[in-house]
Order: structure tokens, then C-alpha cells, then sequence
């Protein structure tokens, strides 16, 4: 229930946050104020502090209509009775959502020296890296979570592409049976050795997720490296998503134009995924507030710079895909991933791409009746016995396609692809729609500044470590930071 708070402030929602000096744990209010989002604490010690959450309250209250909440894992490293998040890691009995996509430091060394960034030896004074057989361990641990073992891995550092072993560490992902394994990197030494990207591929590499902060000079001091890097993975038939680090001021105003190259590069780069900055060291009030950029300003931006060829209102929240699993789950009878991330985690959005033309999926599919739909199938479906299960999701799927844009190019061909997926549980059956699909999305990383513990315990992305445990993203890199806890416990000397 929203409430009145005193001049033009409402109360949203309470939640939990930590004080940015001390990380004292705090009582935590979200309030509207003048149509943005803050979120509002006091620390007895140093005093009442507020940020700026959302920039768009109407937009925060969209997102917010898809609050589910998940069941965590069955089998927690971790049992609390009463939770003290984020302090608790992991992953704690607490913990609401799974591993939907696990990180894996392979090292803290890099070959560059960017000023934003917090994973880099020389700063640190000592090595990351763990073995080979601590790498295999923590694989392990992923794929013995239930119910539901985790999906996806990303290598990530530093600058993995430094590790010698890494061929075989990502032939040993997919070996043991990860469906994405992904390497986050900067993309040089990609540049410099076009057989470096094949071996990528050969070793089973899904996507390389290519730091990438700009289409001009002024806001990608690497752009040159960033397109020989992708000719290289173009020539070995590598996938590429782009990773924009996005800076208010900074290079928010190329938004649009990272989009349109995505979309002409279609033939190798599957994705875009913005990153909002985090303020992951020390920063002033000035600083957070001349470059802290919110997911509904991205999507403003992208709006406009795209000139409406990809709007606001097509981006949703990770959680809105949660139907499709509750719907797969109520047909096969078998545990699926469910993607319960907190609804103002992130926002993501498909579109097709031929001859040149943008076209977002919301253009080819009513895609809120299309989730509705898919609800009342699945209440239908969990009432019905295994006989009559096939012929209710067949009698349903006519249902499904009132949501279809028949008036819009391509819309009549993906409802047939989306059918076959769904009636069959064959997803290869999408591989049948020609269009050329995109990824676009945004995950806004906290830092102390913004934190809200409620977003941590719903945290679908984790960190595995050396000494068993899984560490949500935004407390082990913000918060109590465990990042450091873990490097250092297991750090070597620099040479």
C-alpha cells in the first residue's frame, strides 16, 4: 500500500539497506518523490542518507507488478534460522531465487588498466587464480544444485583470456553439461590471435560477452582492438553478446547507435546487455549524482536515440518469463528454472532483425495477453491428469494465438515456432523463424549507495568461490564485498 509521508513524498514499500559508511544493517524505506524513486535510510551513527532507486516512479510501479518470488535451492551450503543478509553467503536457506547464470573468476591479472574497474592484480598487490582443480570443484558445486542444477557459467577475472588453461577449462564446462558457458572479457587477445577465436569455438564455447563502451573513439579507447576482435569471432563463427559499461555523461548518448551496430552485425553479435555503472569504491554525492544512470533513463535513451524503433514499453522485467517455466513444468512434471530475479534488477527485450529493419517482439505478439494466456494454461494444466495434459496444451495453444499480431510481417511465422516449442517441448523448433533475433537488455549492478537487501536475496546471479560457496553478485562484489574476502584467503604473491 502506498502511503503519504509528508510534502509531495510517498511511501512505496519497505525493505532492508546498509549504511554506505559503516554497512551497518538499516530499516529501509522506497519513496516517490517528484515521480523518481529514492531509497531512504538513518544509521545511528552517521546519519539519514538518500539515492536515487528509479528514475521513473510509473515505470518503478510497472516493474513492480511482477514481484515473484521463488523457492531458492533445497540443498543451501548454508543454514541460518534467522537471516542477517547480505552477511550470510551463501547460498543461505534464506535465499529466494537459483543460480539462473554462475560466475567464475579466473584470475585477477589483466592487460589493461581502465579506471572503473575493480578486478585488476596490480591494484589488488597480489594473484587471484585459482587451480585448475578449484575451477572444477566450483563447476561441481553448480550442477549439484537443486532442484535444479545451474544452467549457465561465465568465466570471467581480470582478464580470463590470460589463463593457459582456459581451453580446457571450458571444454570441461560443457562437458559437464552446462548449456551456456560464456567468457567475459575485453577482447584483446582475440584481436591479436584470429586462432585464438577459433579455439574458443572448438573448445565449446557458447558466447564471448565482448566488454564493448562505445561506437566512437571518445567513449571506446579500444575500439580498434573491439572490431578486429569481432571479425576474428565473426571468421570462427563465434557468438558475441556486447557488454556496455553505461556513464551518465559519459557515453549514455551512444545508446542507440551500440543498438543499430548490434543490428548490423546480426550475422555474429546475438546480444547487447547494458550495464548501469556501479560505484564500487569510494564516491562523492557529486560524483553519484552527475554519472549514476537508471534502468528507466537507458530505456529513454534508447527510445529516443533509436527514434522509436525500440521503445520503453517493449523491455520487461527478468521475472516475466516465469509463466513459460511454471507452464513447462505443469506439462512435463519435471522441476524447471525459474527465473524469480528481482523485478528492478534488470529489464530485456528481443527483437528481429532483416534487411536492416528493427522490429521488437511486442510489434508480433500482444505479449501481456500472451503471459495471461500462458497462466491460465497452466492452471489448467495442473488440474488435469497425464492423459488429458497434451490435449489441454493443444486446445490452449488456440488460445495463445489471438495474442499474435497477424497484421505484422513475421508474426504468423513465429507463432508457429513459439507453438512447436511449446506443444513439443522441442525448442529447436524456434530455430525454424528466420527473422534474425536480438538480445537487448540491462542488469543494474548495485553498489552501497543503492542497496536493497530485498534484491540480494532474490540475486539469480552467483559468484562460485574455491571454498564451496555461492555469493550473489551484488554482495560479493558491493556490500560486505566478499570478493575480497575470497581473493585474498586464496591470493599469491605478485611476482
Amino acid at each position: 500500500m502506498e502511503i503519504p509521508i509528508g510534502g509531495d513524498s510517498i511511501l512505496l514499500k519497505k525493505t532492508k539497506s546498509l549504511c554506505p559508511i559503516c554497512k551497518k544493517i538499516l530499516e529501509a524505506e522506497i519513496v516517490e518523490k517528484n515521480g523518481k524513486v529514492y531509497i531512504d535510510r538513518t544509521c545511528p551513527d552517521h546519519g539519514f542518507f538518500s539515492y536515487l532507486y528509479w528514475d521513473d516512479a510509473e515505470a518503478w510501479r510497472r516493474y513492480e507488478d511482477f514481484d515473484i518470488k521463488g523457492n531458492g535451492v533445497s540443498n543451501p551450503q548454508v543454514i541460518r534460522d534467522n537471516s542477517t543478509c547480505p552477511f550470510d553467503c551463501g547460498l543461505c536457506n534464506n535465499h529466494k531465487s537459483t543460480t539462473l547464470l554462475a560466475n567464475i573468476d579466473l584470475t585477477n591479472r589483466c592487460n589493461l588498466n581502465c579506471d572503473f574497474c575493480f578486478a585488476n592484480a596490480r591494484a589488488c598487490g597480489y594473484i587471484y587464480e585459482p587451480t585448475f582443480e578449484q575451477v572444477k570443484s566450483m563447476l561441481e558445486l553448480l550442477r549439484s544444485e537443486k532442484p535444479t542444477p545451474a544452467p549457465a557459467v561465465q568465466f570471467a577475472g581480470g582478464e580470463p583470456t590470460l589463463r593457459e588453461d582456459l581451453f580446457e577449462i571450458i571444454a570441461l564446462a560443457k562437458s559437464m553439461g552446462f548449456m551456456q558457458v560464456q567468457l567475459a572479457t575485453n577482447g584483446i587477445l582475440i584481436a591479436k590471435d584470429p586462432e585464438f577465436a577459433l579455439k574458443l569455438r572448438q573448445s565449446g564455447l557458447s558466447t564471448v560477452y565482448l566488454h564493448f563502451d562505445g561506437v566512437s573513439k571518445e567513449t571506446n579507447f579500444k575500439l580498434t582492438h573491439d572490431l578486429k576482435a569481432i571479425e576474428n569471432l565473426r571468421k570462427a563463427k563465434q557468438g558475441i553478446v556486447l557488454v556496455p559499461t553505461i556513464i551518465k555523461g559519459k557515453n549514455d548518448h551512444e545508446l542507440g547507435d551500440i543498438v543499430r551496430f548490434a543490428a548490423e552485425n546480426i550475422d555474429v553479435i546475438r546480444g547487447v546487455n547494458f550495464q548501469p555503472v556501479s560505484f564500487t569504491g569510494a564516491a562523492s554525492l557529486e560524483d553519484i549524482t552527475r554519472e549514476r544512470i537508471t534502468i528507466p533513463e537507458l530505456l529513454d535513451r534508447i527510445e529516443s536515440q533509436t527514434k522509436r524503433e525500440v521503445e520503453k514499453e517493449d523491455f520487461y522485467p527478468v521475472p516475466c518469463v516465469v509463466p513459460i517455466s511454471d507452464f513447462v513444468e505443469a506439462y512435463t512434471g519435471k522441476p524447471q528454472l525459474r527465473f524469480t530475479a528481482h523485478q528492478h534488477c534488470g529489464a530485456a527485450t528481443y527483437v528481429f532483425v532483416r534487411d536492416k529493419k528493427i522490429v521488437p517482439i511486442n510489434r508480433m505478439i500482444d505479449v501481456d495477453a500472451f503471459f495471461e494466456s500462458i497462466d491460465r494454461l497452466t492452471s489448467q494444466l495442473s488440474s488435469a491428469g497425464p492423459i488429458s495434459r497434451k490435449m489441454v496444451a493443444i486446445n490452449g495453444i488456440k488460445e495463445l494465438y489471438s495474442s499474435i499480431k497477424k497484421s505484422e510481417e513475421g508474426g504468423k511465422e513465429l507463432w508457429t515456432s513459439l507453438g512447436k516449442a511449446l506443444i513439443t517441448h522441442n525448442f529447436d523448433s524456434l530455430r525454424e523463424f528466420h527473422w534474425n533475433a536480438l538480445f537487448i537488455g540491462m542488469m543494474h549492478f548495485m553498489d552501497n549507495y543503492n542497496y536493497d537487501i530485498e534484491r540480494v536475496s532474490r540475486c539469480c546471479i552467483h559468484y562460485a568461490t574455491p571454498d564451496g560457496t555461492l555469493i550473489p553478485f551484488c554482495s560479493y562484489n558491493s556490500g560486505p564485498v566478499f570478493r575480497e574476502q575470497v581473493w585474498k584467503k586464496y591470493s599469491q604473491p605478485l611476482d
